[in-house]
Parts: C-alpha cells; structure tokens; sequence
C-alpha cells in the first residue's frame, strides 16, 4: 500500500505534481504559481488540451519546466456535484497516472481536510496490485509510486480524517488478496488461519471445524463440502466496538459471507471454458473478512459479527449428488437437483447460526450466487433483495454515495413456488426463470423474521478492467459499502 503523508502547500522543486481543478475554476495557488514559473506552460497545455476541469478528466504535462518531471491536472467537475465518490475517483485517476513515478504531490486547492482524505483513498485503492507470485517481470513494468504527499492548509485535522479511512483501505486490501489467491493456496483451512489474523486488531476469531459443524448438523453446507479433500471451516469474527459487547443496546450487526474457495459445480460440472475464475466464488467471504478488519481496523464504535462458511465444491467419489436430500441446520430438509446450486447451501445453515447465536439487529449476505444476476445487471451494480425496507433504502443510498451500487429485486410467494420440493421442504434451484431471484427465495426460508438483505455480487465481484478506483482483478465489492452502512447509521 503506498504511503500517505500531508504537508503544507508548497511548490516542489522536483517529482511529479498533481493539480485537483474543478470546472470553471480559475488559476490560482500553486497552480497560478507553477504557471508563471513555467512561462505559461500550464496554461498553454490546458488550452491545447481542452481541459476544463470536467470530472473525471485528466491531463498528464510531461518535463513542464520548475524541475519537475511531469503534472497531472484532475477534473473534479461541478462544485455542486462535489462528493466523496467523486473525490475517491479523482485520486485513483491520479494514481493512474502516477505509476511509473517514485513519490509525488497533490495540491488540494480548495478543499477540505476530509476532503483530501478522500482522495487519499482513492489512490490508495487504485495503486493496490496483487503480484505476489510475479518472479520474473521487468522493472520497468512495475509500478514506482511510493509516497503520496496530499498539500492542505490543516494537517492535523486531515490526517485526523485519514486516520479511519486509512483502516478501510486495508480491510479493502486484504479482500482483494483473498479474492486473488489461486485456489491451490487458499483453500478453506488456509482461509480460515488468514481469518485468525484478525485478532491482532481485536477481533474475537472462532473457527468450526467438520467435527463441530456435523455436531451441530450443518448438513446442508458440509454436502457440499463432502466431494473435497479440503475439509470445511466456518468462521465465526467478533467486534465489540462500543466495549459493552451485546449487553450495551442488545443486538450486533451481522455480516455473512459465501466462502467457496473453488467451485468446479461438484457433479453438475461447470463447462472447462473460464472455469478458473471460480478462484474467487469466495468473493462474499472475502467482503466480510475485509469489512471486519476494516471496521476493527478504525476501531468503529459498533458491536458486529461477521461469519463465513467455507467450502470447497469438487466432484469425486464420495461427492454430493443431484438428487440427494439433506437436512439443514434449521431442521428443514433440501432435495438438491443441482450441484452446481451450492452457494445458497452453504449460506442457509450459516444465516440460521447467525441468528440463533447473536439475534441480530440485521443480516446482509454476500455471494456471488448466480451468473442470472450478471445477465439482469451486467457488471454495473449488485443485485439486492431484502425483507426490510429501511434496510434497502440505507444501501442503496450509500451504495450511490460511495460508487457501489446496488440494485433492488423483488421477493413475493409466487417466486416461491419455484423451488417447490416433491419429496423434501424445498428444492435447492427453481430452473432458468428468475434464477437470482428464486435464490434470494431459497435464502430467505432460513432468514425467518430478522431484518435481512441478501447482495448477489456475481457481477461487480471480478473487475476484467481498470476503473477509477478499480485495477483489474478482485474489486473487494462490498467493504467500503458496508463500512459506509455501519458509519452513517449504526455506530454510537
């Protein structure tokens, strides 16, 4: 992660410097002062440009003169448009544009020191790469960026709002190395030691192994775990942010995750063709442990609980096959005619735990459960169904605010009837019709009356191309969305 630091505005004597301008904004600053020393140069490049300052525009001025090796103006947009999405955005295109510089400085102009905390963020999640595995590459392919030097009038105040966004930004980190893994290397006991990490921040980590969760029952998630040599974990993280832990206003917020760590479809074979991104079937896993270390991480005054079921889904002798029936946690039986449907299964006896457990005051999963929902939604937003609508309306407000969006779906009976069972409660797929939805149905028999939203991030989980505050590869869709949800709405 590359290093923040904040200092008064000055103007550098070398480096690269980036310029923040907003539309119709006139020089002024250590901009007006970097052009007079350039002779007009800034000026000049703007105009043959056409740059305005339009949001999310940018201009990259090479050798400008004043010593410097390279400016970079960002476009904010309108003044009146002007928020934490569009300054996240506006750092990672900085960041961009930065790579192949050592360290460099950001002139914030007018904003505030929050403000340009916000932007530190979102260089921060636009420089991440996972290149662990890289041996052989050539220097000059890496990128350089070490240090980012936000320039603010008030540095105290903005590393104050650093300091919280600063423990985000890991949690974001640590879900896209998750979601990066190859599934040879982390699969679900591996998963599960990453998760007991967690408790050098404070977190309470619990981890069940297959002898605890066959005790408990947990038939329906340890069927799909029985094809695999890879035994099942389920863990289970504590954050007790307000220090009265569930006896302060009764209930914690609850997170829970779908952690498949490879998912072949079990007997319902997926086709060979892209079969390799099924490494990151654990992505709602990945969220939740992210969020958790985030909200630890800030140290957020809020009692929540994040849980994960882990699971390898293979294909073997001794695997789950289409037909059989299993009994879940709940005591609600499931006749599977898909192996490939296996996600909600883990999901069903992990939600019912949850409840049983810690009462909590609500429940969002995350999964990337159905390929139904990247052909409703495409790549742009996270398909949400929930049983509370004040819950909704909360995520779909921050989702706009912080850039990760999210798409209401609606539950009714008649969907219900979808995964009608002949022989058992309930059947473990309703067919090609409404298929995200009538998976949000399936999850929802083991929700009973707890204010719930389940996200299918299938879609916005896996990123084929760079965005804002994006590279390429595991997006960590949901932490900062989660994070945002506990800030404005549920910490004391």
């Amino acid at each position: 992660m590359i290093d923040i630091a904040f200092a008064k505005p000055a103007l550098p004597k070398s480096g690269a410097l980036v310029l923040l301008i907003g539309e119709g904004e006139v020089a002024a600053g250590l901009w007006q002062q970097l052009d007079e020393t350039t002779g007009g140069a800034i000026a000049r490049a703007f105009k043959s440009a056409e740059f305005k300052g339009a949001k999310g525009k940018v201009c990259s001025i090479l050798a400008p003169g004043a010593g410097l090796s390279r400016v970079v103006a960002v476009g904010l947009g309108k003044p009146a448009e002007l928020n934490s999405h569009v300054l996240n955005d506006a750092g990672g295109y900085a960041a961009a544009a930065l790579r192949q510089e050592t360290n460099a400085v950001v002139a914030t102009g007018m904003l505030q020191p929050a403000q340009a905390a916000e932007v530190a963020l979102g260089a921060v999640l636009r420089a991440y790469r996972f290149d662990k595995y890289r041996t052989r590459e050539r220097p000059e392919d890496k990128p350089r960026l070490a240090k980012l030097t936000l320039l603010v009038n008030e540095t105290a105040a903005a590393k104050n709002a650093w300091e919280p966004l600063e423990g985000v930004a890991k949690g974001v980190s640590l879900s896209r190395d998750l979601v990066s893994e190859p599934p040879n290397v982390l699969n679900p006991a591996e998963m599960a030691d990453r998760c007991k990490k967690l408790s050098e921040l404070g977190v309470k980590v619990e981890i069940l192994g297959p002898r605890e969760l066959g005790r408990l029952g947990f038939g329906a998630l340890l069927g799909v775990a029985q094809g695999s040599v890879n035994e099942p974990r389920m863990v289970v993280m504590q954050w007790n942010g307000t220090g009265n832990g569930r006896k302060a206003k009764g209930k914690p917020v609850a997170f829970i995750g779908k952690g498949v760590t490879f998912d072949t479809g079990g007997i319902s074979i997926k086709p060979a063709g892209g079969m390799e991104d099924m490494k990151w079937d654990m992505a709602g896993a990945g969220t939740v442990v992210g969020l958790m270390a985030a909200l630890a991480g800030r140290k957020a005054k809020v009692d929540a609980v994040g849980l994960v079921g882990l699971v390898e889904n293979m294909p073997s002798g001794s695997a789950q096959r289409p037909g059989d029936v299993v009994k879940s946690y709940s005591g609600q039986t499931i006749e599977v005619i898909n192996t490939d449907a296996e996600g909600r299964l883990v999901l069903a006896d992990v939600l019912w735990y949850c409840q049983q457990k810690f009462e909590p005051r609500f429940m969002i999963d995350l999964a990337t459960l159905t390929g139904a929902m990247i052909v409703a939604l495409g790549h742009e937003y996270a398909g949400m169904f929930s049983n509370d609508d004040a819950l909704a309306q909360k995520l779909s407000t921050v989702g706009q605010v912080v850039g990760e969006k999210v798409w209401r779906f609606p539950l009714d009976d008649a969907y219900d009837q979808l995964i009608k069972s002949e022989i058992a409660d309930m059947k473990n797929i309703g067919g090609r019709p409404a298929g995200s939805i009538s998976a949000a149905q399936f999850i929802q028999r083991f929700v009973n009356k707890t204010a719930w939203a389940h996200l299918d991030i299938a879609g916005v989980a896996w990123s084929t191309k760079d965005a804002p505050c994006v590279p390429k590869g595991a997006t960590a869709f949901g932490v900062r969305l989660l994070d945002r949800l506990v800030a404005q709405h549920y910490e004391e």
